[in-house]
């Protein structure tokens, strides 16, 4: 059994803040089965990655980068974008020195 979404996303952001990370939700969707998009910002560099959570044909939980951007205000298009499409979709933005997501299940890049 999967974990509703608010309690896997308070999970996500208190993993953050135990690695040295603040995690924040900047928008929240449907509590129990809203989909997730996590935005890992690196103040170092400037940087930020978007990510998407997704499921392989074999139902193993992934995550992908579904903008190729590596700038904030694309990213910010692409989840106003999404946010549209879908109204239950949740938004956590990770602010970390290294740009880590703090994601457990695998992250595919393309």
């Amino acid at each position: 059994m999967l974990l509703s979404t608010d309690i896997w996303v308070t999970a996500l952001i208190r993993r953050a803040e135990l690695g040295g990370a603040f995690g924040v939700v900047a928008r929240k969707g449907d509590p129990r089965a809203g989909a997730v998009l996590v935005k890992a910002l690196n103040r170092t560099d400037g940087t930020a990655h978007l990510y998407a959570e997704a499921t392989r044909l074999d139902g193993e939980r992934i995550w992908m980068q579904p903008a190729p951007s590596d700038q904030e205000p694309d990213l910010d298009r692409y989840i106003e974008r999404a946010a549209r499409i879908d109204p239950d979709v949740w938004v956590v933005e990770i602010d970390d020195r290294q740009g880590r997501h703090f994601l457990t299940e695998p992250v595919e890049r393309g």
